[in-house]
């Protein structure tokens, strides 16, 4: 079938790509893990050669379009941030160029805003939002960095960050709480304790100490603490969602396991919970960016 679009999500640490169809269909996708940090030399044109040649090297080449960290200061080209409030027609009219002489290759801007403690930015999360198809409500992209972000008419009107699975990572592999862990299933009960801990007194930091003490004195296992931790972690991000966004409802962007953690965090915090699939978020948000942009009819 014709292809109208290779969309690429090129993150910092893996690279999928879509082959899309002249009616915004998926016909192929394919993914490795070479994200920017992992291409030598900043080869960017070579490393997408290498994905997805047979798909961009043809007589009537498709255009190319990309989101993520390979249009960071780090990446092919940097695309400037976009001012929020922004949706399809502000990601549209300011894609960046990569220099490659033989190909059209674009990438969607970032979108940077006011959080609750000054500036923040996203850049490839904006895509799997419009990607999403939600024109009104609140959005929960959960992951290294989770991102809460508000939408109204069907643009982006406000965003905020949180780090709350790269804390978990230092914290479990990096400070003395790992010394106290093992590598084990996920617990249910213990993830549920943690979010019933962090409504304690003390703040996060006195509450960080307690997955030390709760093994020490009170019965949490190593394999259990892990889910603790967890539970603590995101239980404190819904109350800063609660405090900043006061939202009735979310959705949870994605599958699995750590969606239905954050769903059942938001459900204890008095916030509903759905979902939309995660997977392909970022190519139908990367068809619908061409679209608005004048790549794709």
């Amino acid at each position: 079938m014709t292809t109208s679009l290779v969309a690429v999500d090129w993150g910092t640490t893996n690279c999928r790509a879509f082959r899309i169809g002249a009616g915004g269909q998926i016909l192929e996708k394919r993914a490795n893990a070479m994200g920017i940090l992992a291409v030598k030399n900043a080869n960017f044109s070579g490393a997408l050669a290498d994905l997805a040649r047979d798909w961009i090297d043809t007589p009537a080449a498709p255009p190319v379009l990309m989101c993520g960290m390979i249009g960071s200061a780090q990446g092919w080209v940097e695309a400037p941030y976009v001012h929020l409030p922004a949706g399809l027609d502000e990601l549209g009219a300011h894609l960046a160029t990569a220099p490659d002489p033989r190909r059209a290759i674009h990438v969607v801007p970032g979108l940077r805003g006011m959080g609750a403690a000054g500036p923040d930015v996203m850049r490839g999360e904006e895509t799997q939002i419009v990607g999403t198809g939600i024109a009104d409500g609140v959005i929960c992209l959960p992951g290294t960095h989770s991102k809460w972000a508000v939408i109204e008419g069907g643009r982006i009107v406000r965003f905020i960050t949180f780090m709350t699975g790269e804390v978990f990572s230092i914290l479990r592999r990096n400070s003395i709480l790992g010394r106290l862990m093992v590598e084990a299933p996920h617990d249910p009960a213990a993830f549920a304790r943690g979010l019933v801990r962090c409504q304690a007194a003390g703040g996060l930091l006195h509450q960080l100490f307690t997955v030390r003490t709760a093994g020490l004195l009170e019965g949490l296992s190593k394999e259990a603490a892990p889910s603790f931790l967890s539970g603590l972690l995101i239980g404190h991000e819904m109350a800063a969602v609660k405090e900043q966004l006061a939202p009735k409802s979310a959705t949870v962007v994605g599958a699995g396991a750590l969606a239905q953690n954050y769903a059942i965090a938001m459900n204890v915090a008095g916030i509903e919970a759905g979902f939309v699939p995660g997977e392909d978020a970022s190519a139908r948000g990367l068809y619908a960016v061409a679209r608005a942009a004048g790549l794709v009819r």
